[in-house]
C-alpha cells in the first residue's frame, strides 16, 4: 500500500493511549497504557489504518525528562502493541512551551502540516480532509480540524474536562475510550 493512497488516523498520545499525569509522564515507568488503547490501535491497523501520533511534549524543553526518555517511552509502546498485531506508523511530538510560540504546538497546525507532507496529503486545499483525529484536548481537535480533519473527543484523561468546558469543533463525535472510537468507527465503516 503506498502512502499516498493509505488510511491514516492520527492520534494524541497522553490521555488517549496512555495515562496521563498532571506531573508529566516522565520516564519509561510512569509511561502506562490505557485499557484496551493498545488493542485499538492493532484493531485500526489490521483494518488498513496507519497511525500516526501527534503529541505536545514541553516536559522536554522544561527538563522533566530526556529525548532518550521520551524514545524509551515509545519503545514501551512499540514492544507492548507487537504481540497484539498493532504498530505506530510514525510519532511526532513538539517539544516546546506556549513561551517558545512555536507553530508545532497543539492548537497550532504545524504538527498536523508535517503529517500531511509525511503522507503525501498536500494536494489539497484541507490535507487532512476526512482523516480522523482523536484526542483528549480541545488543542489536539482544533489543530486537526484546522487541516480538515475530522475530530473525535474520548472522555479519558482530560476528555471529561474538556466535554465540559464545551466550544468543541461543530461535528466532533465522542468516545468513551480509544477502543470505543476504533469499534464504532469501524463498524461504521462496514
Amino acid at each position: 500500500m503506498s502512502t499516498s493512497s493509505s488510511k491514516l488516523i492520527i492520534l494524541d498520545r497522553d490521555g488517549v493511549i496512555n495515562e496521563d499525569r498532571d506531573d508529566y509522564v516522565k520516564s519509561v515507568e510512569e509511561w502506562a497504557p490505557l485499557p484496551g488503547s493498545l488493542e485499538a490501535i492493532a484493531l485500526l491497523n489490521q483494518a488498513g489504518y496507519q497511525i500516526a501520533i501527534a503529541t505536545n511534549q514541553s516536559g522536554l524543553a522544561r527538563g522533566f525528562f530526556s529525548i532518550n526518555d521520551l524514545h524509551g517511552m515509545h519503545s514501551k509502546m512499540a514492544n507492548l502493541l507487537k504481540p497484539l498485531g498493532g504498530h505506530i506508523d510514525s510519532i511526532f511530538f513538539c517539544p516546546h512551551t506556549d513561551a517558545h510560540a512555536c507553530d508545532c504546538r497543539k492548537p497550532a497546525p504545524g504538527m498536523m502540516k508535517e503529517i500531511a507532507l509525511r503522507y503525501h496529503r498536500n494536494q489539497h486545499q484541507k490535507p487532512l480532509e476526512s482523516v480522523p483525529v482523536v484526542g483528549d484536548s480541545l488543542r489536539d481537535l482544533q489543530a486537526g480540524v484546522a487541516l480538515g480533519a475530522t475530530p473525535h473527543l474520548v472522555l479519558t484523561g482530560k476528555g471529561q474536562k474538556t466535554l465540559a468546558s464545551g466550544g468543541l469543533p461543530e461535528g466532533t463525535e465522542i468516545h468513551q475510550d480509544l477502543l470505543a472510537f476504533a469499534n464504532r468507527f469501524l463498524n461504521g465503516l462496514a
